[in-house]
């Protein structure tokens, strides 16, 4: 668990998994050869393997009065056979979030960048049978662009996370549909950020002149810093989450901005620095 202060808004990290990949599984160009020679990478970001180190963790942000949850991770009991690292976990999420200081019905916001099968799974939880809001007391806000687009999937891939994760929250009215213009307090906002998903959202942080921003997936790891235009295989459009990875990077480059990265691994955070016609990313 890690935390940070931008201002007065403080940030906590909870950690669902934390583990080495080997890197073409996300990134085809990420072999280990080619990841090796990025010795900035190490030891934080990278092993020496040459795999990726990646990180599937939530976000607690308290920001006037409200606990906001980022992203909810993959989640226990999910049917997901076709991950079996994921397929049905029983970890320990909802115990380390109170250790954070914040019990489940505490919770005021849930934003979800995107909708994909890591990012939902806790929105929702098992109980008698059925699928319920896991923080029930909070606003689960959803992209519109990303409704209108996961909605309609028939892909499993895409599909099974919305109806067990996502479309319950509708069913219990606990969810809202929100565009890039959303203030989640006035210290915390949307920004939008498409390519990796329809409607994907990063989010801006700022404080008594202290900025951050969290990352969601337009990126998945640091390398791509140095390589904003190498594919990602989970890019719904690879041309504009080309696009929006390098105005990523030009948009808080040396800017002092800390960069939250969603599946950064320990100690996940930075700032971006240019480094040529690109970019590296420095720990912090």
């Amino acid at each position: 668990m890690n935390q940070w202060k931008i201002g007065d808004v403080r940030i906590t990290r909870v950690i669902e998994s934390e583990t080495a990949w080997d890197g073409t599984m996300l990134l085809p160009n990420a072999t280990a050869e080619n990841v090796r020679k990025e010795q900035w990478l190490y030891p934080a970001f990278a092993d020496e393997s040459g795999k990726l180190k990646l990180s599937i963790h939530a976000l607690l942000i308290e920001s006037k009065g409200q606990r906001i949850i980022v992203d909810t991770c993959i989640g226990n009991d999910k049917v997901r056979p076709a991950f079996p690292d994921w397929n049905q976990m029983h970890l320990p999420f909802l115990q380390d979030l109170q250790k954070a200081g914040c019990a489940r019905e505490a919770v005021d916001q849930v934003i979800c960048t995107h909708l994909h099968i890591d990012h939902v799974g806790w929105n929702t939880m098992l109980q008698n049978g059925k699928w319920v809001p896991t923080f029930p007391n909070a606003r689960y806000l959803i992209g519109g662009t990303e409704w209108d687009f996961f909605s309609r999937q028939q892909d499993e891939f895409f599909k099974a996370p919305i109806e067990d994760s996502v479309r319950p929250i509708f069913d219990h009215q606990r969810a809202e549909l929100v565009d890039e213009t959303r203030k989640l307090t006035e210290e915390v906002w949307l920004e939008a950020t498409p390519g990796h998903t329809p409607g994907h959202f990063a989010i801006r942080i700022s404080s008594k002149g202290e900025n951050a921003v969290v990352t969601g997936d337009l990126m998945h790891h640091p390398i791509q810093c140095a390589y904003p235009e190498w594919d990602d295989n989970f890019d719904v459009d690879l041309a504009q989450a080309k696009k929006t990875r390098r105005a990523f990077c030009e948009r808080y480059a040396d800017t002092g901005t800390l960069v939250l990265g969603t599946h950064f691994a320990t100690p996940s955070t930075g700032k971006i620095l240019r480094h040529g016609d690109a970019f590296r990313f420095v720990a912090a």
